[in-house]
């Protein structure tokens, strides 16, 4: 079966290796991966997640983060 092009909060949380708690206080502080809101389900694309991963991967330690 294709993977769904839209994840879950508790599937982002588990490809990210974060709680569902930590994805909520990312929304609400604007920092974490794109979200998409249908009426009070909070749904992630998954090249979303990825472009966040790939935001957020650095080379050294003193490395700025990029704009996703």
């Amino acid at each position: 079966m294709p993977e769904s092009p839209l994840a879950t909060a508790e599937e982002a949380a588990e490809f990210l290796r974060a709680t569902t708690q930590r994805l909520a206080q990312d929304r609400y502080l604007g920092t974490g991966p794109r979200f998409i809101k249908h009426g009070r389900r909070v749904l992630y694309r998954w090249d979303d997640l990825r472009a966040y991963v790939d935001a957020n991967t650095f080379q050294r330690t003193d490395d700025r983060p990029v704009s996703a």
